[in-house]
């Protein structure tokens, strides 16, 4: 099975002044279906997310600072965004459409991708980084709660670390968290996940590779994840203004396939959110992402 989140706001919403490379959101569906690596009936419009399954992973009171608009102002600026309705309204439909992809998955195996989400640093009490809500973090303790799986691990290979990930599940033993990112990039303040592999500069494709490929298929066989949430942001390019490693468009590719191989070999159900990627060629960026989605559509055919 193969599913795709897709809404518009998830370009539409976003504040003028923070529209690229934002843009991928709408040029990236219309490069996979132009393609035909998938197809119309492969995509689904979530539906805002409840309050319930909100408050499941983020403090009512920071929930209730969302819904009035009433953040700080240095709260504001962690976030990277000005506030707004729209902007909160997208944040809820992004982690719907990441959440109905995992209870899918759960029930019929495949995977299914968000051409968003992946906003690794929101914390239960506040957002960072342009993340408001943490999707990933929403749909695991969701699945959790209502007992459709027992372990979720989480793969994070943006090149910066999932610190709101890691300290929202600090000490959760049904949850594994791996962020593997550039040891010098944001967030300057590390969480600690359940195991970080902090990476120098300029690190290129032959080093990250072996040392994905090594610690992803120690880690399968120990952990032995039902769920895997797979944070795929292109970031890692060499290229990327907000990155510092050194990933070739191949390698990246080649990273994605090392995730997804081993994930199916074990028959591991998989949802992708999109991450983050912020080369200066919006070309690259819709090349790299859409590398993802052609290797997941490879093993769903």
């Amino acid at each position: 099975m193969l599913l795709i989140a897709h809404h518009p706001s998830y370009a539409h919403a976003l504040p003028e002044g923070h529209r690229f490379p934002m843009e991928k959101y709408e040029l990236l569906p219309q490069q996979l279906l132009y393609e035909g690596t998938v197809k119309k009936q492969h995509f689904f419009i979530p539906s805002p997310l409840s309050e319930a399954n909100i408050l499941l992973t983020h403090d009512k009171g920071y929930w209730r600072k969302l819904q009035d608009l009433s953040l700080t102002r240095r709260e504001e600026r962690a976030t990277g965004f000005p506030l707004s309705t729209e902007l909160v309204q997208r944040e809820i439909i992004i982690a719907q459409g990441t959440l109905d992809g995992a209870i899918q998955v759960l029930k019929h195996g495949g995977v299914a991708l968000n051409i968003a989400g992946g906003t690794h640093h929101a914390f239960a009490d506040h957002g960072e980084g342009f993340c408001l809500l943490n999707d990933i973090a929403i749909s695991a303790n969701y699945v959790l709660q209502y007992d459709l799986c027992c372990k979720v691990m989480v793969v994070d290979l943006d090149v910066h670390q999932g610190n709101g990930t890691a300290k929202l599940f600090e000490g959760d033993d049904r949850v594994f968290t791996f962020s593997m990112h550039g040891a010098n990039n944001y967030p300057l303040r590390k969480e600690q996940s359940d195991l970080d592999i902090g990476l120098p500069d300029k690190t290129g494709d032959e080093v990250y590779l072996r040392i994905l490929k090594t610690q992803l298929e120690t880690l399968l066989s120990e952990q032995e994840p039902d769920l895997v949430i797979y944070q795929s942001g292109v970031d890692v390019l060499a290229s990327d203004k907000l990155g510092r490693l050194g990933l070739s468009i191949q390698g990246c590719k080649e990273r994605d396939q090392l995730v997804f191989e081993a994930c199916f070999k074990d028959q591991i159900p998989m949802v992708v959110v999109m991450g983050g990627g912020y080369s200066p060629k919006i070309s690259t960026i819709i090349e790299a992402h859409a590398n993802t989605f052609r290797i997941a559509a490879s093993y769903c055919s």
